[in-house]
């Protein structure tokens, strides 16, 4: 077997499966990110939502901390911290101090979307006078400026930059995103960007023209691309489909607005042959990587060359958390990591 000419990484959003706790997600999420960093994955991210059964982080840097305690080797980072709900200095602060924990691991990945419905969007916010103001940009800005010690001395933060806790470390910071915009606000900034295909696939042309438009910043000097993807590996690709129908229940009850824990394989096939007439279907507009080993690795392989990736991140939503820890042992195994 040969070595992947790209890393591989680990998106986990925490599902929770139905008949289990939300305490019980987050100790797998801890459990599988020590299997991955002892099979050799490169990064372990951990993502943020709110008020939903189907996904127990609601908050990633609280999840980062034990991660980075239980493993040793693997960059941990976010992904991503839904930047809208937050001041830029609170960010700042608390991935100071993870990074000055753990040096040289820690990775800051921002998003934009709420991660959850509009109500409990503005029950997130401190002020509910009114909506909040779409000022992404300048908050991204305001939050890099105090990571990179770069806020205009005029300016009346400027001496907070040197205040943070952690420092001199400081994290990797990423853009995360699943639309043109993102990518132009990673390529003006110089920031490594990370695209959210398993969300929206087909995004290999906002990955081009982030890359032709990357203009350098800071301590990135070159584009850095890595494309998300919704992958299921079992030893046969009849086990890996069969088990792939608890993800595909999700997708379609998230199509009509609907929320609920993983449901069994046995719950989802009878959901998918009674409400959507057929047991295999998938989702529209939706990729996923579905198989046994070279099954996989044969897509993974596709989907980094059409998006030019140095990376590929892999989320694998199922419902027993065993068949997600052989998912990602499989396909370790299929890249030679181990």
């Amino acid at each position: 077997m040969t070595i992947p000419q790209f890393r591989l990484s680990v998106l986990d959003q925490s599902p929770v499966p139905e008949g289990l706790t939300g305490a019980d997600a987050l100790r797998n999420s801890i459990d599988l990110a020590k299997l991955a960093d002892r099979l050799g994955y490169h990064r372990y991210w951990v993502a943020e939502h709110h008020a939903t059964p189907l996904i127990a982080c609601t908050s990633p840097e609280v999840l980062i901390g034990p991660i980075a305690a239980a493993t040793s080797r693997m960059r941990v980072g976010s992904g991503g911290v839904m930047l809208p709900h937050y001041s830029p200095l609170k960010v700042a602060e608390n991935f100071s101090m993870l990074s000055g924990l753990y040096p040289g691991r820690i990775d800051l990945g921002i998003g934009r979307a709420p991660g959850t419905d509009q109500r409990t969007a503005f029950a997130l916010q401190r002020d509910r006078r009114q909506i909040a103001p779409d000022d992404f940009p300048g908050l991204l800005a305001e939050l890099i400026a105090y990571l990179n010690d770069r806020m205009p001395e005029e300016h009346p933060f400027a001496r907070l930059s040197k205040t943070l806790p952690g420092v001199p470390e400081i994290p990797e910071v990423w853009l995360l995103g699943s639309s043109p915009q993102s990518g132009i606000w990673a390529a003006e900034l110089g920031l490594p960007y990370m695209f959210a295909d398993f969300i929206q696939p087909g995004g290999a042309g906002i990955a081009a023209r982030y890359r032709a438009e990357f203009a350098p910043v800071d301590h990135l000097k070159s584009p850095m691309t890595s494309v998300a993807i919704s992958a299921i590996c079992a030893p046969t690709d009849e086990e890996a489909w069969r088990l792939s129908a608890s993800g595909r229940m999700i997708y379609y009850l998230l199509q009509t607005g609907r929320l609920a824990a993983v449901p069994t394989v046995d719950t989802a096939n009878r959901f998918l042959a009674e409400q959507v007439g057929d047991s295999r279907a998938v989702p529209p507009g939706r990729r996923f990587v579905v198989g046994a080993p070279m099954t996989v690795k044969a897509q993974i392989d596709a989907v980094a060359r059409e998006y030019g990736a140095e990376e590929v991140m892999v989320v694998t939503i199922v419902h027993d958390h065993q068949a997600r820890r052989r998912s990602y042992e499989l396909i370790a195994e299929a890249f030679g990591m181990c």
